[in-house]
């Protein structure tokens, strides 16, 4: 089984998306992250979270696993955060003798 770090990218950054919502469209954006982790199942190995520092494009970050790059592309399908940015995912290599 595979690892890999899911980068989420957009304009905005983590504090302005949270600083700039309703309570009702908080509430309804944790249920669509819910409801995809829900989907991922065991596929999430640290769901992570919002991300703040010099790169304001980075806004959050998830490890999840799979047997695939192509497995995880299928994991993946209706990510919450596609509807306000992209995903980058990069594999997490094995290092020698660890």
């Amino acid at each position: 089984m595979a690892k890999f770090l899911v980068l989420y990218r957009s304009d905005v950054s983590a504090v302005d998306q949270m600083a700039n919502v309703t309570p009702e469209q908080a509430q309804e954006g944790m249920k669509a992250w819910t409801d995809w982790f829900g989907k991922a199942g065991e596929a999430v190995i640290d769901g992570g979270s919002p991300l703040s520092g010099p790169d304001q494009s980075v806004s959050g970050y998830s490890i999840l696993q799979a047997d695939s790059r192509e497995a995880l592309d299928s994991i993946l399908e209706g990510h919450p955060h596609t509807m306000v940015g992209t995903l980058e995912v990069f594999e997490c290599l094995s290092m020698p003798g660890m």
